[in-house]
Order: structure tokens, then sequence, then C-alpha cells
């Protein structure tokens, strides 16, 4: 069991896992950003047209049938008010990625040509020396000791 979640351990605290949480989370504050702008800015201006709010908009197939205040039958009717709100959510959602992403490559574009002209300057990685193993440390010893005895 230990060693479950110590693998699950290493799993999480990869970098790619991280990142991938980190945009999620980023992912659906944007997402909420995007709605808003939708169905508070552009969703009345365009209801301005019709005379009411886009998601109001629908094709009644047979009306409600109200008897003394209650509701006898049921209105059966076609929402595509709903549709056409989460079509444009859709569409502003990618086209705000889209730039996003282009304006990453642009900048990853730039980036590859400072480096090439020698203008970015990579950073050296850091030199890994690994841990000596218990036989190497032993013979290290051994040997100090013998030099040590000739002198």
């Amino acid at each position: 069991m230990k060693k479950f979640f110590a693998d699950f351990k290493k799993f999480i605290t990869r970098g790619n896992v991280l990142d991938l949480a980190v945009g999620l989370i980023i992912g659906s504050a944007f997402t909420a950003i995007v709605k808003s702008l939708v169905n508070d800015i552009l969703m009345p201006i365009i209801g301005l047209a019709g005379g009411k709010a886009i998601g109001e908009w629908k094709y009644v197939f047979s009306e409600a049938e109200v008897v003394g205040g209650v509701v006898v039958k049921a209105e059966h009717a076609l929402y595509y008010g709903n549709f056409i709100q989460a079509v444009i959510d859709f569409v502003l959602i990618a086209f705000v990625l889209f730039l996003i992403i282009k304006i990453v490559l642009v900048l990853n574009e730039k980036r590859e040509q400072f480096k090439k002209r020698g203008v970015v300057e990579e950073a050296p990685a850091p030199e890994v020396v690994p841990e000596p193993s218990a036989e190497i440390v032993l013979l290290t010893e051994i040997r100090d000791a013998l030099v040590k005895e000739k002198k």
C-alpha cells in the first residue's frame, strides 16, 4: 500500500500533471468570464432586436392551458434561443483560445529567432552528481587509508 501511495505522489507531483490542473482551473474561470460576457453584455444587446432575451426565443407548438391559475396542459415549445446562446458561447471561447495560442506561438517563434542570433542565452542545466554507492565509499576509505600509511 505504501508503494501505491508513493507512486501516486510521484505521479501527482510531476510537472505536466500540475500544469494540466492549473490549465483546467484557469479554463474554468475563463469560461465563467466568457459566459458572463455573453449572458450579461452581448445577449441583452442582441435581445433588443428581438424584443426579449435570446434565451427566451422559442417556437411554440401548443400553448399551455391554464384554468383558475393552475396549468392543466403544459406548453410544448422548441427553445432555439438557448441553442443560439450556447453556439455564441462556443464561438467566443474558441476565438479567444485561438488568439491565446496564436500569441504564444508568435512569442515562441520570436524567442527562437533571438536564440539563433545569440540574444537569448540558455541557462546551463545543473549537473546532477549521483550519490556514490556503498562499495565506492568503502573503496575510497581504503584508498585514503593506504595513502595515509605510506606517508
